[in-house]
């Protein structure tokens, strides 16, 4: 399990450079093989298209305007246009399939990512925010691919481009090569001190936008928290100071930055002056070296210089990246603790018998919740579970509907089933599972009812709406059942956002019925109607039902008083009341306000 995290607190991106994860991402990368391989001849073809110009400028100044040969002139200006205009067409074709490529990459990564990530266990969820996991999904993956794709293409592409122009100019003068490729040292050298600096300015700069995007996807979805309390003030200070962290660690990664490409110019400038100065000592001397050759190597040689900027950038880039890539292998290498076993069958149609089998269960090792508990429950009976807050009445409905493993004991389903031995998806197809928190998504009211059988007709979910008592206020709205209902329902009640969860799930028509806390938002007239459906919803089907309104599960066929980590009364309402026992405290304290002792 990952440690805890907060806005507060810095990711740990100080990860060295480590070639195990870049091997890792080859898988991405093999996909592309030949779409890369082919940009890469194209990046050298323009590479070479581009350094053909100097050496045209120099026959043309050497051979062309000296002899007046105008058909030579012609020709060579034809054929600078036409290395320029190619140039520009194999660039052009490799951006196209580079652009392709990366979002290629961007896809199957994020695609991935977001499969593992809707595998997770709760757990997981529970101990970071939301917007560090988004961070993860959108930023780091784009960073990524870019290194993934363009980053690999252009740092065997620099090293190519610098073989040829290194080529080009000892084609043109051996002598005034070693003018050119002298500064190179003192560039190795600032780059040398420079790059470390600019990667942990960076790596700092990506932990405050992190931070800075937990807060606000924190504070986005409690905004009606903020308001209640009068926040707003407070919140906008904590806001002000991770921007001003993201500006202050920006700035100062831009600045680094900025160092490199002014030491690049700064040299190329200083190398410039010094081969002028040796082609006139030459010129006006032995006339080693020509007008043409000048001007060819001074063409050269700022051409020189980029690829080796650009390598020292995609150095950066890669060592940089590499943290992000293990962040987010990180991520998928979260262990998905609630899985299908090896050779998980299909369950069956089931009745819906219910048997614990000596069951233990801890959310932390050495923590029991529950210890050794037997519970045998009929295909159709309504069950209640109630007791003090913490007892685990949800995490018994948790285990039936197999959120967590158990730490002992089994889940039987009609007596021979273990939920443990069949697939995930074959055991929740049967079951309708309602919690209290009722998560509305985006889109219409149809949507959401339909959200968990979307093979059903309109008609159906019209009916469990109706079955629920949501049809009277969803067909009051502009649209009725397709009126939109904007992200987590805001524009519904509490109560409204409940009922249409409710409908949301007994649509699913599952064996297994599952209510926690279902009617808690719910108004009493409205309840009253709402057991109306419900009493009919659950004929036939096995129900548990976690209730602190005890008076909605007066008619339920058992009550279990769940405490000390087992089952410490079971029996009809009425039975219970009569034994006076722990129900009948509880029943009493609530209805007459009598202490529970």
């Amino acid at each position: 399990m990952a440690r805890r995290n907060t806005f507060e607190v810095d990711e740990d991106l100080e990860s060295p450079f480590n070639a195990r994860h870049l091997k890792r991402a080859m898988v991405y990368i093999r996909r592309h093989t030949k779409k890369m391989g082919l940009t890469l001849l194209l990046s050298a073809a323009a590479s070479v298209s581009g350094l053909l110009g100097p050496t045209l400028l120099r026959w043309t100044v050497e051979d062309a305007i000296p002899g007046e040969n105008l058909p030579l002139l012609a020709l060579l200006a034809g054929c600078y246009l036409a290395a320029t205009l190619l140039g520009i067409l194999f660039t052009s074709i490799r951006a196209r399939i580079m652009a392709r490529v990366s979002q290629q990459i961007i896809f199957d990564i994020r695609e991935d990512l977001f499969a593992h990530l809707q595998r997770l266990p709760f757990s997981y969820y529970d101990s970071r925010p939301a917007g560090k996991i988004l961070v993860r999904i959108i930023n780091y993956v784009n960073s990524v691919s870019d290194m993934l794709s363009n980053g690999i293409v252009n740092l065997i592409l620099e090293i190519v481009n610098i073989l040829f122009i290194i080529g080009f100019m000892l084609f043109t003068s051996p002598v005034l090569t070693l003018f050119v490729v002298g500064g190179l040292p003192f560039f190795v050298a600032v780059v040398w001190f420079i790059k470390p600096r600019q990667r942990k300015a960076w790596q700092e700069q990506s932990n405050k936008a992190s931070n800075m995007n937990a807060f606000l996807a924190e504070n986005i979805d409690g905004v009606r928290v903020s308001q209640l309390f009068a926040r707003q003030q407070t919140n906008i200070t904590v806001m002000e100071r991770l921007s001003q962290a993201v500006r202050r660690c920006w700035l100062r990664a831009v600045f680094l930055a900025n160092w490199v490409w002014v030491s690049s110019e700064l040299l190329t400038q200083i190398v410039l002056s010094l081969l002028y100065i040796a082609g006139v000592y030459w010129l006006s001397g032995s006339s080693q070296a020509e007008l043409g050759v000048l001007l060819a190597m001074a063409l050269y040689l700022k051409s020189f210089w980029q690829p080796i900027t650009n390598l020292a950038n995609i150095y950066n880039g890669f060592v940089n990246n590499i943290a992000y890539l293990e962040r987010i292998f990180e991520t998928m290498d979260e262990p998905v603790e609630v899985a299908d076993c090896e050779n998980a069958a299909e369950l069956p149609q089931i009745k819906g018998g219910v048997f614990f089998q000596n069951v233990t269960f801890a959310y932390e090792p050495g923590i029991n919740i529950l210890e050794n508990l037997n519970l045998s429950v009929s295909a159709g009976q309504s069950v209640a579970l109630v007791g003090p807050t913490g007892a685990g009445k949800t995490t018994v409905v948790n285990l039936i509907s197999r959120f967590y493993n158990l730490t002992g004991g089994a889940i039987l389903l009609d007596g021979g089933h273990d939920i443990s031995r069949v697939t995930l998806r074959s055991l929740r197809a049967q079951m309708g599972i309602m919690l209290q928190d009722s998560f509305i998504f985006s889109g219409t009211v149809m949507d959401n009812i339909k959200y968990g059988r979307l093979d059903a007709t309109d008609a159906e979910a019209e009916a469990a709406a109706r079955a629920v008592q949501a049809h009277g206020f969803i067909s009051e709205m502009e649209k009725g059942y397709f009126t939109e209902v904007n992200e987590r329902g805001s524009r519904l009640s509490q109560g409204q956002r409940q009922l249409v969860s409710f409908a949301r799930t007994l649509l699913a028509d599952p064996r297994i019925l599952i209510l926690d806390e279902a009617t808690s938002s719910i108004d009493t007239k409205t309840e009253r109607l709402l057991q109306e459906g419900i009493a009919a919803l659950i004929a036939g089907r096995t129900s548990f039902i976690i209730a602190h309104r005890l008076s909605t599960i007066k008619h339920c066929d058992r009550i279990l008083y769940i405490g000390d980590k087992q089952v410490l009364e079971d029996g009809s309402h009425d039975q219970l009341i009569a034994k006076k026992g722990l129900y009948y405290q509880l029943y009493m304290a609530q209805v007459w306000g009598a202490p529970v002792i």
